[in-house]
C-alpha cells in the first residue's frame, strides 16, 4: 500500500485587502472561461460541427444563463437532495453560498434547464447545445475536484487497499484520495474520450450522442468512485450501502443509455 502525504496548500489562492480569492472560486472562474472559449471553437470549426444555428451571441447567452442555473441548480440540489431538514427549519441559510454545500447533480439541472431556454429563444434544437456543454464541462469538474481536495472536504472512505492518505479535517485513519479519482475519472478521461468521438468520429454532427455518453460514463465513474468516497456526515447510507450521490448518478447513466438506444434506433430507420 502507498501512504501519501497531504499536500499542505492553502485553500486560498490569493487576497485583496480583506478579499479572499480561493481555489473554488477559482475552478469555477476557469471552467467557464474555458467552456466559453472551447464552444466557440468547436463551433466554428466545421470539419467536426454542421450547425449553422450556433452563433456567438448565442453562446454568450449560453455562458451566462449556465452561470445562473448552476449556481441556482448546485445550491438547491445540496439543500434539498443532501441537507433538507436542516434547511428547512434555517431558510434564510439557503442564501449563504459562502458557507459551501453545492450539489453537482443539482447543478447540473440547473444547466439543463439554461440549455432549454437558450434552445427556445434561438430556435436550435437542445441536443446541439448540450452536446457542447457536455463536451466542455469535464474541464470544470477536473479542476472543482482538484480544489475539493485542496481544501481537504469530500474526502474518501479508510482505506486499506493501494492508496492511502491522512487528510487534516479527518480523523488519523489513511484513506482514500476520492476527489482525485473524480478528477481523474469524471474529468480528465471523460474529457478525452468525448474529445476523441468528437475528432475522430465527428460525433457533433450527430446531435445527442455526446451528451448521452456524457451522462452514462459520468454516472457511471460517480457510481463507482463513491465505493471509496466517504459518504455526507448528515446523511450516511440512505438505503443500504447506496449513498445519495450513487441514486442521483443511477438516473444519468439509464438516461445516458436511452438517449444513445433512440439516437441508434432513428439513425438504423434512416
Amino acid at each position: 500500500m502507498i501512504y501519501l502525504s497531504f499536500p499542505s496548500i492553502s485553500p486560498v489562492f490569493f487576497s485583496i485587502g480583506p478579499l479572499d480569492i480561493r481555489w473554488y472560486s477559482l475552478a469555477y472562474i476557469v471552467g467557464f472561461i474555458f467552456a466559453w472559449r472551447y464552444i466557440k471553437y468547436l463551433a466554428s470549426n466545421k470539419a467536426v460541427s454542421h450547425s449553422n444555428s450556433i452563433n456567438e451571441k448565442l453562446i454568450d447567452d449560453l455562458i451566462f444563463y449556465s452561470i445562473i442555473g448552476l449556481i441556482i441548480g448546485a445550491r438547491l440540489g445540496y439543500v434539498i437532495f443532501y441537507n433538507f431538514d436542516y434547511y428547512s427549519e434555517n431558510l434564510i441559510e439557503i442564501l449563504y453560498l459562502w458557507q459551501g454545500g453545492l450539489s453537482f447533480h443539482g447543478g447540473l439541472l440547473g444547466i439543463v434547464t439554461a440549455a432549454i431556454i437558450i434552445s427556445k429563444l434561438y430556435k436550435t434544437t437542445f441536443f446541439e447545445i448540450s452536446d457542447l456543454i457536455c463536451v466542455s464541462a469535464p474541464v470544470g469538474i477536473f479542476f472543482g475536484r482538484i480544489s475539493n481536495f485542496i481544501n481537504g472536504e469530500l474526502f474518501g472512505r479508510p482505506s486499506n487497499f493501494l492508496i492511502g492518505m491522512k487528510f487534516p479535517n479527518a480523523d488519523n485513519q489513511y484513506r482514500h484520495p476520492s476527489q482525485l479519482y473524480e478528477a481523474f475519472l469524471e474529468g480528465l478521461l471523460l474529457f478525452i474520450i468525448l474529445n476523441f468521438l468528437i475528432f475522430k468520429f465527428k460525433k457533433l454532427k450527430n446531435p445527442g450522442i455526446i451528451s448521452g455518453v456524457f451522462l452514462m460514463l459520468y454516472g457511471l465513474f460517480r457510481f463507482t468512485v463513491e465505493f471509496t468516497r466517504e459518504p455526507d456526515i448528515q446523511l450516511g447510507f440512505v438505503y443500504h450501502f447506496f449513498t445519495m450521490g450513487m441514486i442521483l448518478s443511477l438516473p444519468m447513466f439509464l438516461a445516458g443509455i436511452l438517449i444513445l438506444v433512440i439516437k441508434s434506433i432513428k439513425n438504423d430507420t434512416r
